[in-house]
C-alpha cells in the first residue's frame, strides 16, 4: 500500500525540491532539517546547471592524472588525513568504479537523467512562483596561457557534454573580460544548453516558501536514528519523534548513517568545496558564469555579490575549514587582478559523493515506504529538479521519465 505521508529528512535543494512535489501530489509532508542553511552545499555552490558534466570523474583518466591534482603540488585535491577511516574505504570502491565498463554505463546513465536538468529547473521555477530563479543559459570555459589553452581545447573535444554543446570563443567575446581583470584569457568556449539559478540560497527559499504554501510542515531539527514499525519513525536528537506512513532520506553527506539504520549500504562522503563571495566586486553582469580551467576555479555573480570556488576535499562533513584553501581562492582573484572583497564571505560544504559518482535514487527494495535521493556529488543543484519529479513519480505509482536502475542504492550490496 501506497503511504499517504512522508517524513523528508533534508532541506537541501534537493530535499526541498522533492518535499514541495511531494506536497503538491497530495502527501502529507513534513520536511525535518537542521535549519542551519550554510551546513550543506546547497548553500555555497556555484549556482551552475551542469547538463554538460555527463562523464563520472570515477574513471581512469581521474586516477591517471591524480599526482598532479593534489593540493600540496598546486592542485585542488585534498585528503583530511585524519578522516583516513572514512575516506579510505571509499577509495577502494572509487578505483573498482573506475573501470572503463562501469565508467561507460555511469556515462550513459548520466547522460540520460541530465537531459532533463534544464527543462524539470524551468518547470520547478514556475510552478514555485518564482520563474526567474533559473537565469540565462550557458557558461564559459577560459584560458589564460596558449599551452593550457592548447591542452583544454583537446580535452573538450574529446569529451562527452551530453545535451549541452560549444563553440569556441572568438577575440571579441574574449575581450570583455580585460575590462574586470588584469587581462583578457587567450582562448576559451562557450556552452549553451547549461544556465545558472540567479542566486542557490535564493532558489532553495522559493521552493521552501512554496512547500509551505501547498501545506507542508518544517521542523528544524536533526534526525538521529530512523526507525520502521508500523510507521516510520524520525528519532530526533534532544528527543522527541515524529511519524509518517514513509520517509525520503535526502540527508546528502550525512544520509549514510540513516540508511544504516535501514539496513541499506550507502557509502556516501563528504566531498568539500569552497567558495568566497564578495558583495562589493567590478565584474560585468553581462559575462557567463567561468571557468577559469588551469586554475580549477570558477566565479560567477550573484544578485548577492561575486563568487569564487574550487577545492575537492574528501573527509568528515563536520571538519573545520581550512584557512589555506580560502587562502589560494583569494590570492588566485588577485593574480588575475578581479576586484574583490579583501574581507570577503568565507564557505566550506561537503558535496555528498558516492564511489561511482552517480547520485543514489530510488525506492528502497527491503522496505518500499522508504524513498532515497542523495549523492549527487557536484550535481545537487543540477538534479534536484528532476530528482523532485522522479521522487514524486515513485511516490505516486507513475513512471519514472529516467531508467533509475543505475541509481539503485543496492548497487552498493
Amino acid at each position: 500500500m501506497q503511504p499517504k505521508s512522508y517524513l523528508v529528512i533534508g532541506g537541501g535543494l534537493v530535499g526541498a525540491a522533492s518535499a514541495l512535489r511531494l506536497q503538491a501530489a497530495g502527501f502529507g509532508v513534513t520536511l525535518i532539517d537542521p535549519g542551519d542553511p550554510r551546513r550543506a552545499a546547497s548553500f555555497g555552490n556555484i549556482g551552475h546547471i551542469a547538463a554538460e558534466q555527463v562523464s563520472p570523474l570515477a574513471s581512469r583518466e581521474s586516477l591517471r592524472t591524480f599526482p598532479g591534482r593534489l593540493f600540496g603540488l598546486g592542485g585542488p585535491l585534498d585528503f583530511r588525513w585524519r578522516d583516513v577511516g572514512l575516506w579510505g574505504p571509499w577509495a577502494l570502491r572509487f578505483i573498482a568504479a573506475s573501470d572503463p565498463a562501469r565508467h561507460a554505463a555511469g556515462q550513459a546513465a548520466l547522460t540520460a537523467i541530465l537531459a532533463h536538468a534544464l527543462p524539470a529547473w524551468r518547470r520547478l521555477a514556475e510552478f514555485s512562483g518564482a520563474p526567474d530563479v533559473v537565469g540565462r543559459d550557458g557558461h564559459a570555459v577560459v584560458w589564460m596561457s596558449e599551452r593550457a589553452a592548447e591542452k583544454g581545447l583537446k580535452g573538450w573535444e574529446r569529451a562527452a557534454t551530453g545535451s549541452a554543446a560549444f563553440q569556441s570563443m572568438r577575440p571579441d567575446d574574449l575581450a570583455p573580460y580585460a575590462s574586470v581583470m588584469t587581462r583578457a584569457p587567450v582562448a576559451g568556449i562557450r556552452f549553451s544548453g547549461t544556465a545558472q539559478v540567479s542566486e542557490p540560497q535564493a532558489a532553495r527559499d522559493a521552493l521552501m516558501a512554496a512547500f509551505r504554501s501547498h501545506g507542508g510542515e518544517v521542523i528544524h531539527a536533526r534526525v538521529a536514528r530512523l526507525a520502521t514499525g508500523d510507521r516510520v519513525t524520525a528519532h530526533l536528537d534532544g528527543g522527541g519523534v515524529h511519524e509518517a506512513e514513509g520517509a525520503l532520506v535526502a540527508a546528502g553527506a550525512w544520509a549514510g548513517r540513516l540508511m544504516r539504520d535501514l539496513g541499506a549500504e550507502a557509502p556516501v562522503i563528504g566531498e568539500r568545496g569552497y567558495s568566497v563571495q564578495s558583495a562589493e566586486h567590478g565584474w560585468d553582469a553581462a559575462l557567463p558564469p567561468t571557468v577559469f580551467e588551469e586554475h580549477s576555479m570558477v566565479v560567477s555573480r550573484f544578485t548577492s555579490g561575486l563568487r569564487a570556488s574550487s577545492f575537492v576535499e574528501f573527509g568528515s562533513p563536520d571538519a573545520p575549514g581550512d584557512p589555506r584553501k580560502w587562502r589560494y581562492l583569494e590570492q588566485r582573484l588577485v593574480d588575475l587582478g578581479i576586484c574583490f572583497s579583501p574581507g570577503p564571505d568565507r564557505w566550506v560544504g561537503p558535496r555528498p559523493t558516492l564511489p561511482d559518482y552517480l547520485p543514489a535514487i530510488g525506492r528502497l527494495e527491503r522496505d518500499p515506504r522508504i524513498l532515497y535521493a542523495f549523492g549527487h556529488q557536484h550535481l545537487g543543484l543540477t538534479m534536484a529538479a528532476v530528482t523532485a519529479e522522479l521522487t514524486a513519480a515513485l511516490a505516486t505509482g507513475a513512471e519514472p521519465s529516467v531508467d533509475l536502475t543505475p541509481f539503485r542504492i543496492e548497487r552498493f550490496g
